[in-house]
C-alpha cells in the first residue's frame, strides 16, 4: 500500500508540469480614456460609437462547442485613473422576453438571461474576480476559486461597489458598467491581466464565451482565459478602506425554559483596509450574523454529523485560501466552528458571542498567497463556557502553470476560567499543521490533490494524522478519478469538520459520454463507481459499488438511474430511524440494495421540479424515499417552493418503524431590485419540531442594508411554542 501512495503522490506532481502550453488566441484591449463614461445605459458616447476595439465571434460552450453563437455578443473595454468601464451588446434574432428568477442581487443558474465578465488580475488561471448583469439591471458579483473547476468554485457573497445600467430593445438589449479600480486587487503597473467573456441565453438555450472552454468542463473555468492589453499600465490611484458599521437589536423567548431576553440594542461594524495591491484586512468587532438565512434542514438517515456550509459575510471573502485545505470529509478547518460551543449543563450546541475578528488575506505577488486571521469569543460562566481563542495561518504558492502548494496552522485555546492560571488553560488546546499540494494543469483535463495534516493536544495521541491522494480526469468522453485516504485513530480538528475517523478509504470511478447528433438529447452515458473503508481493527466497515447512467438533455433538463450496492458494518449501537427506538447492536453487518431515480426538469420553465426517490432494503427491512422540491416562478417578483422529504421506514422488531417527513414551503418575493421579502416553513417530524423564518430586507444604498427578521419554533402536533425572537439589523457602507 505504501508503495501505491508514493506512486500515486508522485503522478500527482507529475502531472503539475503536463499540458503547459495552451493555444494562444486573440487579445482584448481596454482604452484609455480622458473623461469619464456618464453611466446610463446608452452606449453614445465616443468609446462605444466607434466600431474598432469590440470583442466578438463568441463560441458555442452549450448545446455544442464547434462552432460560433448562433446569437452574436460584443464586449468592449475602456478604463481611466479611476475606473474600469465595460460595454456590451446581446443580440436577439428578434423581439423576446427574458428570463431573470428574480430582482435579487447575485441571481444564479443557468435558466437567467445574463451576460458575465471575468477578470484574472494576476495572471494565475487559477483566481478571479467576476461581474454579471441580466437584462433588467440586477447586478451580481462573485470570487473565482480552484481554476473554476466546479460550481461550488464561484462565491457569490463577496460584496462590493459597482455600478451598472441595462437597456432593453427589440433587437437586442445592452449594459454598461462602472467597475472602480479600487474594488479590484491587482498590482500597481500592470499591463494585462487574463479575461473572459461568458453570456447565457435563455431563448435559444445557449451558453457562449468570448474565448472558447470544451463543454466537458465549467462554464467558469479559467484555463483558456485570453489576455486584456491595457493601453497604458495601471495605477493605484486611491486608497481601499471600506467602513461598515451596524446597529442592531434582539429580543426573544424561551418557552422551554421559561426564559425571556428584553429588547437591547447593540452596535459593532467591519471595515475593509486595502494593504498594498493585493492584499485585505478585514476586521469585525462584535459582529452580529442574526440575518442570515437558515440552514434548510434535512432528513438524517446517516450515522454522522452533517455538513452544512458557512453562510457567515465576514467569513467568505478569500474564503478558499482557508476553505480549500482538506478535502469535504477531512477539513482541518471549518469557519462554523467558531461562534459555537457546548453548553456544559445540557451538552446541546449553542451560540458563543464573538467579541472581535481579523483577518489578512490576499496575493503578496503573482505566485504567494496569504491567510491569516484571529478570532475572539466570550466567556459564559452560566453555560460553563469558556471564551476561545482561534488563530489560523494558511500560506500558498503557485507552482507549475496553475498548481499550488500550501501550509496550514490552526490553533485553538481556550481561556482559563480560573483567575490563578495564566491567560490560556494549558490542557485545552487543539491545534493542526498540514501541507496540501493542488494539481491543476493548463489544459484543465488533469485535477487532483494530496495533503497530510497532524493534530495536536495536551493528552496523549495515537496516529493524530489525515492523509489523502486524489486524481481526476476529464476530456470530452472519458471522466475517471482515483482517491486514497488514511484518518488516523486520533485525528481530532476541533476547528475542522472530520465526520469519522480511524478508517482507510478508496475510491476509484469512471465514466463515459456519447454526444448523439439530437434535437433532444445532449449527452448521456454510463458510471461504475467503488468506495471501500476499513480499518486495521474490524477490517471492512463499509463498501458501494454504484452503477448509474445519466441522461442530459438540450432543454438543460437531466435524469439519473442508479443502482446501488452497499455493505454496512456497526462498529457502534445505532438507531437506524433516529427516532429513539432500539438500537441495532454494535458488530453486526448488512448487505443492501437500491435503487434510485433523480430528475431535474428544464430551470428555464415556470414551473420545475427536481425529484430524488429511492427504494429497496435498508439495515434489517426496507425503505422508501422521495426528496422533492416543486418550484414555481411569477415573472421576475415572486419564487414559490416546496420542498418535500419523505421517508418510509419499515423494520422488523424490535426495531422501530418510522414515518420520517420533512416539509418546507418558501415564498421569495422581489418587489423591485432594493426591496426583498423571504419566508421559510420547516416541518421536521424527526426532531419534532416546525420552524419559520421570515426575513424583509431593504437596499437603501449600494451595499447597505435594512433588515428584519422573526423567527419561530413550534411543537408540530400542538402548535406550543418553543421558542421565538425578532431582530432588526442595520449597516452602512462607507467608503473612505
Amino acid at each position: 500500500m505504501r508503495t501505491y501512495i508514493f506512486l500515486l503522490f508522485a503522478f500527482l506532481v507529475g502531472m503539475g508540469t503536463a499540458f503547459s502550453q495552451n493555444k494562444q488566441n486573440a487579445n482584448a484591449f481596454a482604452f484609455k480614456l480622458n473623461q469619464p463614461i456618464d453611466l446610463d445605459g446608452e452606449l453614445d458616447e465616443e468609446i462605444w460609437l466607434d466600431p474598432e476595439g469590440w470583442n466578438t465571434d463568441f463560441m458555442q460552450y452549450f448545446p455544442s462547442d464547434t462552432s460560433l453563437s448562433v446569437v452574436n455578443t460584443q464586449v468592449k473595454i475602456a478604463f481611466d485613473d479611476n475606473n474600469l468601464y465595460i460595454a456590451a451588446i446581446m443580440e436577439n434574432n428578434g423581439p423576446r422576453e427574458y428570463v431573470s428568477t428574480s430582482l435579487r442581487r447575485d441571481y444564479r443558474g443557468q435558466q437567467n438571461d445574463g451576460i458575465t465578465f471575468v477578470f484574472d488580475t494576476f495572471n494565475d488561471k487559477t483566481n478571479a474576480f467576476q461581474f454579471g448583469v441580466n437584462p433588467y439591471g440586477v447586478q451580481r458579483e462573485g470570487l473565482l476559486a480552484n481554476g473554476g473547476i466546479r460550481s461550488e468554485d464561484l462565491s457569490l457573497a463577496w460584496d462590493n461597489k459597482w455600478y451598472a445600467e441595462a437597456k432593453i430593445y427589440d433587437t437586442h438589449w445592452q449594459v454598461e458598467a462602472v467597475i472602480p479600480l479600487s474594488t479590484i486587487r491587482f498590482k500597481d503597473g500592470t499591463q494585462n491581466w487574463n479575461v473572459n467573456f461568458y453570456r447565457i441565453d435563455s431563448h435559444t438555450g445557449e451558453r457562449s464565451t468570448w474565448s472558447p472552454i470544451p463543454r466537458n468542463l465549467s462554464i467558469i473555468s479559467t484555463a483558456f482565459n485570453r489576455k486584456l492589453i491595457f493601453e497604458e499600465p495601471l495605477r493605484k490611484n486611491s486608497a481601499n478602506i471600506s467602513l461598515i458599521p451596524y446597529m442592531a437589536g434582539k429580543t426573544s423567548k424561551n418557552y422551554l425554559e421559561n426564559t425571556s431576553e428584553k429588547f437591547s440594542p447593540s452596535f459593532g461594524g467591519d471595515a475593509k483596509v486595502g494593504i498594498g495591491p493585493a492584499m485585505n484586512l478585514d476586521l469585525t468587532f462584535n459582529p452580529d450574523f442574526s440575518q442570515v438565512e437558515v440552514d434548510q434542514q434535512v432528513t438524517n438517515l446517516d450515522r454522522f454529523e452533517i455538513f452544512f456550509p458557512e453562510r457567515r459575510q465576514f467569513f467568505l471573502e478569500n474564503a478558499d485560501l482557508f476553505d480549500s485545505f482538506g478535502s469535504r470529509q477531512s477539513r482541518p478547518f471549518f469557519s462554523r466552528r467558531i461562534g459555537v460551543d457546548i453548553d456544559s449543563a445540557t451538552g446541546q450546541n449553542v451560540q458563543s458571542k464573538i467579541i472581535y475578528g481579523a483577518r489578512l488575506s490576499g496575493k503578496i505577488n503573482e505566485d504567494w498567497r496569504l491567510g491569516v486571521m484571529n478570532m475572539q469569543t466570550a466567556t459564559d460562566e452560566e453555560a460553563g463556557i469558556s471564551g476561545k481563542n482561534f488563530s489560523v495561518v494558511a500560506l500558498q504558492k503557485k507552482i507549475f502553470t496553475r498548481s499550488n502548494i500550501g501550509v496550514i496552522f490552526v490553533d485553538r485555546e481556550s481561556l482559563a476560567l480560573n483567575e490563578y492560571e495564566s491567560i490560556f488553560n494549558p490542557n485545552e488546546y487543539n491545534r493542526l499543521l498540514g501541507v496540501d499540494y493542488n494539481l491543476n494543469s493548463a489544459d484543465g483535463k488533469w485535477t487532483g490533490k494530496a495533503f497530510y495534516h497532524r493534530t495536536f493536544e495536551s493528552k496523549e495521541t495515537e496516529k493524530p494524522y489525515s492523509f489523502n491522494a486524489y486524481i481526476l480526469f476529464n476530456d470530452i468522453h472519458w471522466a475517471w478519478s482515483l482517491s486514497y485516504r488514511d484518518v488516523g485513530e486520533d485525528f481530532n480538528p476541533e476547528v475542522g469538520y472530520v465526520p469519522r475517523s480511524n478508517y482507510k478509504r478508496f475510491n476509484p470511478d469512471i465514466a463515459y459520454l456519447f454526444y448523439p447528433n439530437s434535437n433532444l438529447i445532449n449527452r448521456h452515458g454510463p458510471k461504475v463507481e467503488y468506495e471501500g473503508l476499513w480499518n486495521e481493527t474490524i477490517g471492512t466497515t463499509d463498501r458501494d459499488i454504484n452503477l448509474s447512467y445519466n441522461v442530459q438533455f438540450n432543454s438543460f433538463s437531466t435524469i439519473t438511474l442508479t443502482q446501488k450496492n452497499r455493505y454496512v458494518y456497526l462498529f457502534q449501537d445505532f438507531d437506524p430511524t433516529r427516532t429513539g427506538g432500539e438500537k441495532l447492536p454494535a458488530g453486526t453487518d448488512y448487505k443492501t440494495k437500491t435503487l434510485q431515480l433523480e430528475y431535474n426538469s428544464n430551470p428555464r420553465n415556470l414551473f420545475l421540479i427536481k425529484l430524488e426517490a429511492e427504494t429497496g432494503q435498508y439495515y434489517t427491512g426496507d425503505f422508501q424515499r422521495v426528496v422533492s422540491e416543486m418550484g414555481l416562478r411569477i415573472g421576475n417578483k415572486a419564487n414559490i417552493s416546496m420542498n418535500f422529504n419523505y421517508a418510509r421506514i419499515r423494520l422488523p422488531e424490535p426495531q422501530n418503524d418510522a414515518d420520517l417527513v420533512l416539509v418546507g414551503p418558501r415564498i421569495d418575493l422581489t418587489f423591485t431590485k432594493k426591496l426583498f421579502w423571504t419566508t421559510f416553513i420547516q416541518y421536521n417530524n424527526q426532531i419534532d419540531n416546525l420552524n419559520i423564518n421570515t426575513r424583509l430586507q431593504w437596499r437603501f444604498a449600494p451595499v447597505s442594508d435594512f433588515f428584519l427578521v422573526y423567527t419561530d419554533n413550534y411543537f408540530p402536533d400542538s402548535f406550543t411554542p418553543k421558542q421565538r425572537s425578532l431582530v432588526f439589523k442595520l449597516n452602512y457602507w462607507l467608503n473612505l
